[in-house]
């Protein structure tokens, strides 16, 4: 049999999501749409100087499709729809990827299994950074390879050192993992480092996987333009006032790591978290190596064979022209808009009474990571048991939140910290804080 760790933060969204009532603050994707909602978005395109307007019923499209496997790949326009996707920002000298270099899977979690499942095994080494989603390090332990995690840190604003990669490769290290931006933290990272990655990658051969489920999401945080700059928050601050002056810009946002001139990177996205239609299960993995889609085509083989025609053909149509940016859009401006409503109650809370909360302020992705302590009556600061906090507030508050010890730090790190998703319906955001906000003043301050 084999052995694999349980799957904490699968579990617990499993055991309590679907909680009557609940307020779900634990997810992770930009609040879902529906077709409607796609169709509602969509917005005339030109196409060699004549204006097409688009289907207002997608599944029409679809309607006489014979429901085979299809396209083992994918189809060929979702394919190449994915590689603009990745090409976005890229420098002028760097060619364009192939489509050919493309695989369309069921969802991103089925993209990274595949990778692992084709790259390593018995005997193998892996690095990959901490805290992340526990699939990219647990899956290749499974597999029988070693992984060292390469610790995030809050004084290095949870942006990996490459410094420290130096002492933990092996000579049998054949992977490295990153996962940008960063799942729990909303830590995108930057340019420069991701390039001194792949310098210390190439000079010894290792492949690079980038899980970049959230990259399309890079919205700058508190320091990009307000889309509501007159809204007041439910804390008493003003927008503009409080969490604009005196900040400088946000900085560009990274490229794909697929744009960085080194062939040995595998790079996986899907259109559940920045693109809100995780119902659709549908993921990708991408490689500049023609010798690494052969093989990940081949283990793939044994595995799913394709997606869902209705799945591709929906991507489709929320990747066309007339869809992606309206799309991403508004997706970018709810993050933004969100964002300021959590960053007003994590300055409520930095300091008051006893309770102390603290973050680095996410600027990309739909996810931060905040640490609640309190102040003992012998004046020492020691952070709150988040699983306890998390059931308490669940039962007293319908508030769903992932407590970051039990789903993060397999009981022993991270200790008081809470994983939020804060790009959900604003309105469902508002509340949930305002009944954290009552909770925590009548318990803990």
């Amino acid at each position: 049999m084999v052995k694999i760790e349980p799957f904490a933060v699968e579990q617990w969204m499993d055991t309590y999501e679907t909680t009557p009532g609940v307020l779900n603050i634990a997810e992770t994707c930009a609040a879902s749409v529906s077709i409607a909602d796609l169709a509602a978005l969509a917005v005339p395109t030109v196409i060699d100087g004549t204006t097409v307007i688009p289907s207002a019923d997608p599944l029409s499209a679809l309607a006489t499709t014979r429901l085979t496997y299809g396209a083992i790949r994918g189809s060929s326009t979702l394919r190449k729809q994915v590689a603009a996707l990745f090409d976005a920002g890229k420098d002028e000298n760097v060619t364009p990827l192939p489509a050919d270099n493309v695989i369309i899977t069921q969802g991103a979690i089925a993209a990274n299994f595949l990778l692992f499942y084709t790259l390593l095994g018995p005997g193998d080494h892996a690095v990959c950074v901490y805290p992340t989603y526990q699939q990219l390090y647990d899956v290749p332990k499974s597999l029988g390879a070693e992984v060292s995690l390469w610790m995030l840190k809050k004084e290095d604003q949870y942006v990996p050192d490459v410094t420290e990669l130096e002492g933990l490769v092996r000579p049998n290290t054949k992977l490295i993992i990153i996962n940008n931006p960063n799942n729990p933290m909303g830590i995108p990272i930057p340019r420069h480092v991701l390039e001194d990655i792949i310098r210390f990658a190439q000079q010894r051969g290792i492949f690079i996987l980038s899980d970049e489920v959230y990259l399309p999401l890079a919205h700058g945080g508190t320091r990009a333009p307000n889309p509501d700059q007159d809204e007041v928050g439910m804390f008493g601050e003003a927008s503009h006032s409080s969490l604009q002056t005196s900040t400088p810009p946000p900085t560009p946002p990274p490229p794909s790591i697929l744009t960085l001139g080194y062939d040995k990177v595998i790079a996986t996205g899907s259109m559940s978290k920045a693109f809100a239609l995780a119902g659709l299960r549908l993921g990708w993995v991408a490689s500049r190596d023609p010798a690494m889609i052969k093989a990940l085509l081949a283990a793939r083989d044994y595995t799913t064979i394709c997606v869902s025609q209705l799945d591709d053909g929906m991507a489709r149509y929320a990747l066309s022209d007339a869809v992606r940016q309206p799309l991403l859009r508004r997706n970018i401006e709810l993050a933004r808009r969100n964002i300021r409503h959590l960053a007003r109650f994590v300055r409520k809370w930095e300091n008051k009474g006893r309770v102390r909360c603290d973050w680095i302020s996410p600027t990309a992705g739909t996810t931060a990571f905040v640490q609640f302590s309190t102040v003992c009556d012998d004046e020492v600061v020691r952070p709150i048991d988040d699983v306890e906090f998390c059931l308490e507030v669940l039962g007293t508050t319908q508030v769903l939140m992932v407590p970051g010890s039990r789903c993060f730090g397999h009981g022993e790190r991270f200790r008081g910290y809470v994983r939020i998703g804060y790009v959900n319906e604003t309105a469902v955001l508002i509340e949930a804080l305002s009944k954290l906000d009552r909770y925590l003043e009548n318990n803990l301050a």
